[in-house]
């Protein structure tokens, strides 16, 4: 598998942003949640971040805390994610993994580790996980070689910006603003400012900006300053607003071409 700093280095080459395309776990079920994911990678998404559903998030806006509902009223859980994985991986689509701590602590760290890496997917955003409380985590990363994103915010110290950037691998998830996770009418001001602070520390690693990001056009406004554009409630609106599976489905590669339009055409 293509690593996902090589996925980045691969977007940097052809002069545009790369696109994260968000979507939990078996929502609505197993079988539709890996369809809207090829869909989404077959329509421009460059990498599919899966979200394992967890009843108590702290960063989910309300669009995903009704999605991953959803999905966990059905029953998923995390090995079902695992297959999910498997399937989206075999298509040859670049998959990370969105989840809090408690599942994985359950499951057991190095056991996860082993676990993820089998199922094909190369890295792991760990929202409520900071590098200070990750010891075991770092370890069964490094020895599976499954890349770690920690998440800095505009609240950050240099100081903790800087200890934060030491332990990723791959990228780092930039929060563009305070708050959940939710589509926006524009996007933050602070963002550009927390991208230019993340590169003044430490300019190679790769910058994914989230929170806010919903049309073509503002995928193209981050896309002009980050190294990353990650889109997750306005995709999963497509599928959670739909009268039925189809309608959502072609709804979600509409707008994930047009973001991936955008991020191909950033505005500098």
């Amino acid at each position: 598998m293509t690593s996902i700093a090589e996925a980045f280095g691969k977007a940097r080459a052809e002069g545009r942003a790369l696109l994260v395309g968000c979507m939990p776990a078996g929502f609505p079920t197993v079988d539709d949640s890996i369809a809207s994911m090829v869909a989404m990678a077959e329509a421009g998404c460059d990498v599919i971040e899966v979200e394992l559903p967890y009843s108590d998030p702290v960063m989910d806006g309300p669009v995903i805390q009704k999605a991953s509902d959803i999905a966990l009223a059905a029953g998923v859980r995390t090995r079902d994610t695992l297959r999910i994985i498997e399937a989206v991986a075999a298509t040859g689509a670049q998959v990370v993994l969105m989840t809090y701590w408690n599942p994985i602590e359950k499951y057991g760290v190095d056991a996860f580790a082993r676990d993820l890496a089998a199922a094909g997917a190369t890295g792991m955003i760990t929202p409520d996980l900071i590098p200070d409380e990750a010891a075991e985590w770092i370890a069964a990363s490094d020895r599976y070689g499954i890349d770690r994103t920690f998440l800095v915010s505009p609240s950050s110290t240099d100081a903790r910006l800087a200890m934060t950037l030491r332990h990723c691998r791959g990228f780092v998830y930039a929060t563009a603003l305070m708050g959940v996770t939710g589509a926006r009418s524009q996007v933050s001001q602070q963002a550009p400012e927390l991208v230019a602070r993340i590169r003044a520390v430490d300019p190679e690693l790769a910058v994914g900006v989230g929170l806010g990001v919903g049309t073509g056009a503002q995928a193209a406004e981050v896309a002009g300053f980050a190294d990353g554009v990650i889109v997750g409630s306005a995709l999963i609106r497509c599928v959670l607003e739909a009268p039925d599976t189809a309608t959502g489905q072609q709804r979600l590669r509409t707008l994930s071409a047009e973001l991936a339009q955008g991020v191909r055409n950033p505005r500098r």
